[in-house]
């Protein structure tokens, strides 16, 4: 009965974690360039019940005759982003560029924009809602520098600037390259907020085609009537787990209260 218990728990434990996933996507949904979380729940191992008993001829023995499987719960293992890729709209502000995925080599590959971190460190992100600081550098919202091929900060003077399809920010007189990084694996990277993603990539291989459009932004691809059916259906089980353990509760007072009684 005490296994019960646990296994009810992990069920509603594991639903509350999926809300908080679909409630992230769906207070996510107009972000740009959000990548929608999958949560994955996967079962604790199964254990194989046997009866315990004895044998008496020819000789006596003990013997184990299996009953079969018994679950232990579930559990959620991790979020799993979607990187697919989100609509594009238009927005007529310049600093605003989409990053369009045309043809990559790696079904699990991904393109993304360079940004140094505060730590120093590179980041990538898909949101291109940028902005041009005081300094006349191109920078994230929140103030992290758009890096550019050689790995500097990207200078455009001010608001004038055009951005070619290829990604080449033409300002001054000047051109520089943006640095637009790939990985053969994007689940491989680690999701952190504003929209920024840790770990490793590099140089666009042979073969993939990629558009930049300046005036646009890469929606969410969060599919908000999806995400509320989930959380509905979350909910509904947490509610029967909710139900399953109280069932449990009743019957462990009775055997508390009633069936042990001395009389």
């Amino acid at each position: 009965m005490l296994r019960g218990f646990y296994t009810a728990t992990s069920g509603m434990i594991a639903q509350q974690r999926r809300q908080e996933a679909m409630s992230n996507n769906i207070a996510n949904a107009n972000t740009p360039g959000y990548k929608a979380d999958q949560p994955v729940v996967r079962a604790f191992p199964e254990m194989l019940m046997y009866r315990m008993g004895k044998q008496h001829a020819p000789i006596e023995r003990p013997v184990q005759d299996p009953i079969g499987s018994l679950h232990t719960g579930v559990y959620v293992q991790e979020n799993v982003p979607n990187y697919g890729q989100g609509d594009v709209r238009d927005t007529g502000n310049s600093t605003d560029l989409a990053l369009l995925n045309e043809s990559l080599p790696d079904e699990t590959g991904s393109l993304f924009f360079t940004v140094q971190h505060a730590d120093g460190e590179r980041r990538y992100t898909r949101n291109g809602n940028f902005t041009v600081d005081g300094n006349g550098f191109l920078t994230t919202q929140q103030g992290y520098y758009v890096l550019g091929e050689a790995g500097a900060p990207v200078q455009t003077g001010g608001m004038d600037f055009d951005v070619t399809e290829q990604g080449v920010v033409q300002a001054d007189g000047q051109a520089t390259p943006l640095g637009i990084a790939y990985t053969d694996n994007a689940n491989t990277l680690t999701k952190e907020g504003n929209g920024l993603f840790r770990g490793e990539a590099g140089a666009i291989p042979a073969g993939a085609g990629y558009t930049v459009r300046q005036g646009a932004l890469e929606r969410s691809n969060v599919d908000a009537t999806q995400a509320m059916t989930q959380m509905m259906e979350s909910y509904r089980t947490f509610e029967t787990n909710q139900r399953v353990l109280k069932a449990y509760d009743k019957s462990m007072g009775k055997a508390v209260s009633e069936i042990a009684r001395l009389r």
